[in-house]
């Protein structure tokens, strides 16, 4: 009797703990369904979160890419007509009805912080269109579009801000662009140091577009002693060369160089006979054809 209520026993435990078990495992179950369930919404969220994004960066970046048709060379249209506007940010297409004429430039500015990128865009497309840029997380966006060769041409220039959160939006910024500026405070070596690190960036995103190196405040850059500046135009000049760009010194303040640089983006792209002498005196704003 002993040993049979002692089996008894050993049977009650064992039908407690296999309930027990059996317990814990359809609570593992449930956790498994509910667990699976959650995953699949995060990744349905963010299946559309990714093609959101993808929308966002299309309508961002603008129009697929269009060849580019070979511009008169009209004797009445010289490279000078680009310096004249017909129509800023904010415009109304200047009174025409279509786009069909409209050739649109997409410009990237990189660089560090406090190096003059803003105010050089803001020199080229006008003091009075400070106000009309469209402002993003680390991207300011100016537009200035001209009129020349029976065409009208829309640049649209991306300045990326130059700290450490701005530099995601490189590869938004560099997509599509057909030049890269990368630009430099000539009385700042670090920030020419770090070029080298704002072109790998770029060139990671955008392998064809045309690069220039800038070197901003001219106007402050010939106040430096002789052998400053020696050492500074030939570090530039060197950067520049293992770049393959070709090198301007700008300064946004007397308007050096800076509407020349996008005569020079314009030349370049449509292959127009416009002659742009290099400038190697030091003391001038140094022009290094690549």
């Amino acid at each position: 009797m002993r040993h049979q209520h002692q089996q008894q026993q050993e049977g009650s435990l064992y039908f407690h703990g296999s309930s027990k078990m059996s317990h814990l495992y359809r609570r593992i179950f449930r956790l498994d369904i509910r667990w699976s369930v959650i995953l699949n919404k995060v990744s349905f969220f963010k299946e559309i979160f990714r093609f959101i994004w993808e929308r966002f960066l299309a309508c961002s970046i603008g129009k697929p890419a269009v060849r580019y048709r070979r511009l008169s060379r009209r004797k009445n249209s010289p490279m000078e007509d680009l310096e004249d506007p017909i129509i800023m940010v904010g415009g109304n297409h200047g009174g025409y009805e279509s786009d069909s004429d409209l050739v649109t430039l997409k410009i990237s500015l990189l660089g560090d912080c406090h190096i003059g990128k803003t105010s050089f865009m803001i020199k080229y497309v006008g003091d009075e269109q400070e106000n009309t840029s469209l402002e993003m997380a680390g991207l300011n966006l100016m537009d200035k579009t001209l009129s020349f060769g029976g065409a009208r041409i829309a640049f649209s220039i991306w300045d990326v801000g130059g700290d450490k959160r701005s530099k995601d939006q490189v590869p938004l910024a560099c997509k599509d662009a057909v030049a890269i500026l990368f630009m430099f405070d000539l009385t700042s070596r670090c920030t020419l140091n770090n070029v080298l690190e704002w072109y790998m960036q770029a060139r990671k995103w955008n392998k064809t577009a045309i690069p220039i190196l800038i070197g901003t405040k001219f106007d402050d850059f010939v106040r430096l002693p002789p052998d400053l500046q020696w050492t500074i135009v030939t570090q530039a000049r060197a950067y520049a060369k293992v770049m393959k760009a070709t090198l301007f010194f700008s300064s946004a303040t007397h308007n050096i160089n800076v509407n020349k640089i996008f005569k020079f983006i314009m030349a370049r792209l449509f292959n127009l006979p416009w002659s742009l002498q290099p400038n190697l005196n030091l003391g001038e704003p140094i022009i290094d054809l690549y």
